[in-house]
């Protein structure tokens, strides 16, 4: 009866160790936000449109919103008749409800344009004008936080790359996450630009440490892959060491680079004149998503920048979009 009872003991065993054991196809890691940032499109598109995406096998999407401020002017003009149907309050319910309907998880990720400029740079001189601009944003961030809770978005980015109303109004910010939690009950972060993440305030207020991504990673105009990775590496000893201290998971809330010569450095200098290059692309994805993607601190991404057109991107385009491109296999393999 001994000898029985311990081989069905072991029998036992050796089934739960198969049950309990990862499949080979399995990764071992938390769940990340394998995310892809839209272009809010000018008119409406179907779910045919929509479900392309799973074939990088993106499971979030960035819904992004424009709304638009001017040069020393206190205005943020936001769901206004000239903007594209994917840009205002009507369609972009839309467009979540189509994502949702295939399946995607979302974030609502509100971002103010300025003609000109770079947002980050935005700041007026008067207190007054200050008031102002934070009284309008005030309305367009909670228009798209109380239709994040009647939609059920996941994820609400309360800002993007607004630098120097970061550095210079801290206490506006740190007022308005608690008026918008009010209303919104999902995860909160922020979009900052990746030169300025650390002067963020606020980051115990949110989820997540959310970072537009863009590190320079070389400034030699070839890279090859091992020199990508050691820069990655390097870069990712400052970004754990940050997302440990202030005891949050770090998002890149963008993220991405080009397909063209000088991609893995400043990418704001290339031009739609510089010389296409695919390897460079896949190249910095893989050297980005193999140091970064495993991480426990590290909580995923959205690339940069998904089009509702079946001909978008293409071995002629040089720009960010990974659509019918070779880097398309680099993320799907991640993803």
């Amino acid at each position: 009866m001994k000898l029985i009872y311990g081989s069905l003991f072991g029998v036992v065993v050796f089934l739960g160790v198969l049950l309990i054991r990862p499949k080979d196809n399995e990764s071992s890691h938390p769940e990340r936000i394998n995310g892809v940032s839209l272009v809010n499109p000018h008119s409406p598109i179907d779910s045919l449109d929509m479900a392309e995406i799973t074939r990088i096998n993106a499971s979030w999407v960035a819904v992004i919103p424009f709304a638009f401020s001017r040069p020393d002017e206190p205005g943020v003009y936001f769901n206004h008749d000239r903007q594209w149907w994917g840009e205002k309050l009507e369609g972009c319910k839309d467009l979540v409800a189509l994502a949702q309907s295939n399946g995607f998880k979302i974030m609502m990720k509100p971002h103010v344009w300025m003609r000109g400029d770079w947002i980050g740079e935005f700041k007026l001189s008067k207190e007054e004008d200050w008031q102002e601009w934070e009284k309008q944003y005030t309305e367009y961030i909670m228009a798209y936080a109380k239709l994040s809770q009647e939609l059920r978005v996941e994820l609400l980015c309360i800002g993007t790359e607004l630098k120097q109303t970061i550095l210079l109004r801290p206490t506006y910010w740190e007022k308005l996450i608690p008026e918008i939690r009010k209303v919104y009950h999902g995860k909160l972060t922020y979009a900052s630009n990746w030169d300025n993440y650390t002067q963020v305030t606020f980051w115990d207020q949110l989820d997540y440490i959310g970072v537009d991504a863009y590190f320079p990673l070389s400034d030699v105009a070839h890279p090859d892959l091992d020199e990508l990775k050691i820069s990655c590496k390097k870069l990712k000893s400052g970004l754990k060491s940050y997302s440990l201290a202030q005891n949050k998971p770090m998002l890149f809330t963008e993220y991405g680079f080009r397909s063209a010569n000088g991609a893995a450095g400043n990418h704001w200098e290339i031009t739609r004149e510089t010389t296409v290059n695919m390897d460079i692309q896949v190249m910095t994805y893989e050297a980005f998503l193999s140091t970064f993607w495993e991480e426990e601190w590290f909580a995923g991404g959205f690339l940069w920048k998904w089009h509702f057109h079946p001909e978008a991107g293409g071995l002629d385009n040089n720009d960010f979009t990974p659509q019918n491109k070779p880097v398309e296999a680099t993320i799907k393999k991640w993803y």
